[in-house]
């Protein structure tokens, strides 16, 4: 599914092109995962001012309001002067006097939900959750991540899923943040060195914004709003390398099942703290 990269790329290839946009005619598709929240038409004659992101969230705002939009599992969004009729997985298209938005989403597990800004109670129900912004240096404090460590004892793969204490690092990035961090995926939060943390911290900013260079990450079938695929799944350490040498130590990588998810690693590299390996 998109994670923070891939929507940040998304995101920056569009967003300045459709800065000062007046929303001409929206249709929607099938139902997506929330209804829209107002009437199409109530969104004629808007203008798009911006294009934010919160999380996994795009936030567009308008002169009145604001439009959220979710990429779910399999979204992807195009912008572009004219594109071909809409198919049978395209469920939202906004026509503006710049160009066309369209989603495309097969699982149709994305949103786009109008709402009156970030503190609507829809906006705030999806957004107050969420940890602090990894690309963004005055949100990402590193005394707020060495203190949500501290008192977590989840396992640290699990605990940058969740997204509470920092959003953004999806299962792949995860493996390679970790990775570079030489932290077991199996740690419980609260057991990593200041050490580790530290390296945690910056490693989590370096893969992101690595990612992010790279036009994110295409495995199956995500492209930005100009079609582009990402490039990021070329570079990866650990995640998809099962069986294949460690860059650093060349130990075979092994792979896990976390919460239903496959985490990589390499054994050697990334030992569990010594205490935490003994038999009880």
């Amino acid at each position: 599914m998109p994670e923070l990269p891939e929507v940040e790329v998304t995101r920056r290839s569009f967003a300045d092109a459709i800065a000062g946009a007046s929303i001409t005619r929206v249709q929607l598709g099938k139902p997506l995962r929330w209804p829209l929240g107002c009437a199409p038409q109530e969104l004629v004659g808007r203008r798009v001012q911006q294009v934010r992101r919160r999380g996994k969230y795009l936030l567009l705002d308008l002169d009145e309001g604001m439009l959220m939009l979710h990429l779910g599992m399999s979204g992807s969004l195009r912008f572009a002067p004219g594109l071909p009729p809409a198919g049978v997985h395209d469920h939202f298209e906004m026509h503006t006097s710049h160009g066309v938005l369209r989603l495309h989403d097969p699982r149709r597990f994305g949103a786009v939900l109008a709402v009156s800004g970030e503190d609507d109670p829809r906006a705030r129900k999806l957004l107050s959750g969420l940890g602090m912004e990894p690309l963004d240096a005055h949100s990402f404090c590193w005394e707020d991540f060495a203190s949500g460590l501290q008192r977590s004892r989840t396992p640290i793969k699990t605990l940058l899923l969740a997204g509470k204490l920092v959003v953004g690092v999806g299962n792949i990035y995860a493996s390679e943040v970790l990775f570079a961090s030489r932290i077991h995926p199996g740690t419980p939060a609260c057991a990593i060195s200041s050490v580790k943390a530290r390296r945690l911290h910056a490693a989590i900013v370096a893969t992101l914004e690595q990612a992010v260079q790279r036009g994110g990450t295409t495995l199956r079938d995500f492209s930005d709003a100009s079609g582009q695929s990402g490039h990021f799944q070329t570079e990866t350490q650990v995640y998809g390398r099962q069986g294949q040498p460690c860059v650093v130590c060349s130990t075979p990588v092994q792979v896990m099942r976390q919460g239903q998810r496959s985490t990589f690693f390499c054994p050697r590299c990334q030992k569990l703290p010594q205490e935490l390996n003994k038999p009880r």
